[in-house]
């Protein structure tokens, strides 16, 4: 026997110190600050044991529940308390007591099972603070191998099938004078963040914080950059300190200390500093117990983290997973991707569009013959155009400019990008024309690609019916292979085998069919310059309505769909009851009682079920899953409005465009509206796509959570793509419960903060501090605009409507009202036809909804500033959709529209 003590070499604490010692002796190897101590290893307590004739008898190890292990413990520790300490055993922890000096000490149980990686028996074994005298020690030291077998600690083992401890170590450590003390966990242990710090505080003591006999501060820090992210701040109404005694009280305080913080910005600095160094050192996030004195910060052990943070690597996604050197920046824009994943979006959806819309955009480079060495550098930046922050899916904006640069045209091609995309805020010129998607060796190389490329372009330009004919030819044949499959019937390793084909066919045909976005822009670009020109004084709205792709536009069909069956239920007032007055998850099994109607609805969800709002997020469910839906767009429907509200631009040209003029400018116009109508039947495809991915996902989620991999069908879209793909292919999937888990508590918070539309990151590695500071912040109510405030936006849409607000985060209840909204998505169409006017704070007059609102002649002004943040539901507005104004109304300043 031996007393142990930093000095000792690593093997013997290892095996006798047990885990309060291991972690004293890293940190003191590791050079940090630590009170003087020494430990009794735990063959000290076996010799004590061994030499008492009532404790060698008691088996507590080999108790085989928890009744009779209960009686074990308790005779074991009857006998601990009876036994004489052997004189030698006395004699060494006088040794190792005075090794400390004079002063007040603190004993510790250090149990070989305590604070390890999986299991850290907190609280379950005796500490014993303002311990003086050598008598008082020897009953502590022996009150510390009593406490491994108390009651709580076998409780605690027999829980979980935990190792039983039997012979105890145990640690003196000279007691700290403590101002202040706490804890410091290095990764957040409620949320799994591993990039946050948790300090709590208290005054005195820190038995008192760990006891909940004190009131703690909390801090949380972004571990990288030291900011102070989150703040509360504990009564200060008593602290805990020694008494003159053997002891501690719980000991009140002036009424002014309740509100001071106990660690100033530079102990809150210090300890988080700290906190990263011995993360560090040990190589896993840690719970470091602290205290300051007036000699300063002293840490007192460390250990792992044991609880929510055991969270595998990758469990929260943030960025685009490029690798950005230190000083170089990124733009992230929602700008009109929110148009398809609104809101906190699944990481299964926001993986899978990322994916595709890589391999996508590398096929099109790959269309336009862009040689095999630049092909490979465009790998770099297709692979990362969106990003995920915060549950939220951006642009990766300056990759998409580089996507621009592909085709000939850039300069033109760019300008129009903003204007599809709807950003707020154009690039700089030096900062566009540094975007090159791919560099050359020589300038030779580079003008022979050029050429190559432009030549193929236009080709495409001008063979793109056709070219569009034959992709709508392939994609129907294997919609029409794959919509038809009886899901139900489907395994779980069949829907996956069905994905990857549906997958890789599709994707593959897709990637060329991106040069119809390209020539959209060139087009869309000569448009412009040739309106300029030949219309001068046209207004803003006239270009977006000018271009439009036509009112047979295939995407309009649901809105007409939706409004026939909103006039047979205006033809049938008991219909009506049944459509207004209940919830719409019971509306459809109610139309038992409505036979003819509810065929109309079955024809409704067999032709369109692969709809729903947010259509293209595979977390939400179609109409075929779930047909609430479609009644809440049915109710939204049922005001007759008319489906037409003029040709505002048709008259426009008219009245100041004829002769050769005019010829010139529709023979444009009529490419632009064929580009325009190609896209969207696409875009229509691109929808239902994502409804059958959306089913063969269905009966994948529905599989892994039979086979146990997961525990519910839901827990699905928490995963990647890459993760879901693994999961049938042999990959380890033990640890996807610990991923969902940490990413359901992840998406929690998420919902809760605001998401600015642009922001800007320096580099890879890029903190909640630095996210907060560009916008990333709780949700707070922001004033609403009062009478007269005219909010400016752009012009999509033409004409005037006035009536009251209604602010919505999907078509609902907005019958004869103007919708406003943050966003839409395909799926909001069918609602358009009973809107007054349509005001949208995020996209752009070339998305999809704005294009069918022009069609259905919906005064809409879009990019409309903290619209859906000002103007609240129930107020009186009015859309001015020709100068992209909304005027906030007095109750009594309500005209009829012109």
């Amino acid at each position: 026997m031996q007393v142990l003590g930093s000095w000792s070499d690593n093997a013997t604490i290892s095996a006798i110190g047990g885990g309060k010692a291991g972690g004293l002796h890293r940190l003191h190897r590791g050079g940090f600050r630590v009170p003087d101590w020494t430990a009794l290893g735990t063959d000290v307590c076996a010799r004590f044991l061994a030499a008492s004739p009532s404790t060698n008898v008691i088996d507590v190890t080999s108790a085989v529940d928890l009744d009779s292990a209960l009686t074990a413990a308790e005779a074991m520790r009857a006998a601990i308390g009876a036994t004489p300490l052997p004189s030698e055993i006395r004699a060494l922890i006088a040794e190792a007591y005075d090794r400390l000096g004079a002063g007040p000490i603190a004993v510790r149980s250090s149990v070989a099972a305590e604070d390890g990686a999986e299991h850290s028996y907190a609280g379950q074994f005796d500490t014993f603070l303002n311990v003086h005298g050598l008598d008082a020690v020897l009953d502590r030291v022996r009150a510390c191998w009593a406490s491994a077998f108390s009651e709580r600690s076998v409780r605690y083992a027999f829980a979980d099938g935990k190792p039983r401890a039997v012979a105890t170590a145990v640690v003196l450590q000279r007691l700290i004078a403590a101002r202040a003390s706490g804890v410091a966990f290095t990764a957040n242990p409620i949320s799994g963040a591993s990039d946050e710090l948790v300090i709590s505080a208290v005054y005195g003591l820190g038995e008192g914080l760990v006891s909940g006999a004190v009131d703690a501060d909390s801090v949380v820090v972004d571990k990288s950059s030291g900011a102070v992210l989150e703040t509360v701040v504990g009564d200060k109404d008593r602290f805990y300190a020694p008494t003159d005694g053997q002891g501690l009280v719980v000991t009140e305080v002036d009424e002014p200390r309740r509100v001071e913080p106990t660690l100033s910005e530079a102990e809150i600095a210090e300890v988080t500093t700290l906190g990263r160094r011995v993360e560090e050192t040990f190589g896993a996030p840690q719970d470091i117990e602290w205290a300051i004195d007036e000699d300063g910060l002293w840490l007192l052990q460390s250990r792992p983290i044991t609880t929510a943070v055991g969270v595998p690597d990758g469990a929260i996604l943030r960025g685009a997973g490029e690798d950005v050197p230190d000083a170089e920046q990124r733009i992230w824009d929602n700008s009109n991707i929110i148009e398809s994943f609104s809101g906190v979006t699944s990481p299964l959806t926001y993986t899978t569009a990322a994916d595709i819309y890589g391999r996508v955009y590398h096929g099109y480079a790959k269309s336009l013959r862009v040689p095999r060495e630049q092909l490979r550098q465009t790998e770099s930046w297709t692979s990362v155009l969106l990003g995920y922050f915060h549950g939220r899916v951006y642009y990766n904006l300056l990759h998409w400019y580089r996507m621009v640069g592909i085709a000939p045209g850039y300069p033109l091609n760019r300008k129009v990008l903003e204007a599809a995309l709807g950003v707020d805020e154009s690039l700089t010129d030096d900062i566009a024309k540094s975007l090159h998607p791919f560099t050359f060796r020589t300038p030779f190389a580079e003008a022979r690609s050029r050429a190559i490329t432009t030549v193929t372009y236009l080709r495409r330009l001008f063979g793109i019916d056709e070219m569009v004919e034959r992709f709508m030819t392939d994609f129907y044949r294997v919609y029409d292979e794959y919509d038809t499959l009886d899901y139900t019937a489907l395994s779980g390793e069949q829907a996956y085998a069905a994905y990857r084909r549906v997958d890789r066919d599709l994707v593959e045909r897709w990637g060329p069919l991106m040069v119809l976005d390209a020539i959209l822009l060139t087009c869309t670009g000569l448009m412009y310059l040739l309106t300029k020109l030949f219309l001068p004084k046209a207004p803003e709205w006239f270009l977006y309505a000018v271009v439009g792709p036509g009112a047979d536009v295939e995407s309009a069909e649901p809105a007409r769909a939706m409004q026939a069956m909103a006039e047979l239920v205006r033809a049938d007032p008991d219909l009506t009851i049944v459509v207004n007055s209940m919830k719409p998850e019971q509306i459809y099994p109610a139309l038992s009682a409505h036979p003819e109607f509810r065929t109309r609805v079955d024809e409704y969800i067999d032709r369109y079920g692969y709809r729903s709002l947010d259509e293209l997020k595979l977390e939400t469910p179609d109409l075929r899953e779930d047909p609430a839906s479609l009644f809440v767009m049915l109710r939204s429907a049922l005001p007759a409005a008319p489906l037409s509200r003029g040709d505002d631009a048709e008259e426009y040209l008219d009245a100041h465009l004829g002769g050769i003029r005019r010829r010139i400018y529709e023979r444009l116009r009529g490419k632009v509206s064929r580009c325009a109508a190609h896209r969207e039947r696409l875009r229509f495809c691109r929808t239902r796509a994502f409804g059958m991915v959306k089913r063969m996902i269905r009966v994948m989620g529905r599989d892994l959570a039979e086979r146990g991999v997961i525990d519910e069908f839901s827990d699905v879209f928490h995963l990647t793509v890459q993760e879901l793909r693994g999961s049938f292919e042999g990959a380890d999937t033990s640890g996807l419960r610990g991923l969902v888990v940490a990413r359901k508590a992840q998406r929690a918070r998420d919902s809760g903060l605001a998401a600015p539309a642009r922001f800007v990151t320096v580099g890879s590695t890029f903190g909640r501090a630095e996210l907060a500071s560009q916008g990333w912040v709780p949700i707070t109510d922001t004033p609403a605009a009062e009478a007269g405030t005219v909010l400016t936006g752009t012009p999509s849409g033409a004409g005037v409507a006035e009536g009251t607000a209604i602010v919505v985060d999907e078509p609902r209840d907005v019958a004869g009202g103007i919708l406003v909204a943050y966003r839409t998505d395909p799926g909001w169409v069918a609602a358009l036809p009973s809107a007054a006017a349509l005001v949208i704070e995020r996209g752009s007059p070339l998305t999809h909804v704005a294009i069918v609102a022009r069609e259905l002649g919906v005064p809409t002004v879009v990019q409309v500033k903290d619209v859906t943040k000002k103007i609240r539901t129930s107020t009186k507005i009015r859309v001015d959709g020709t100068n992209g104004t909304v005027t906030v109304l007095s109750e009594g300043d309500h005209h009829d529209a012109q």
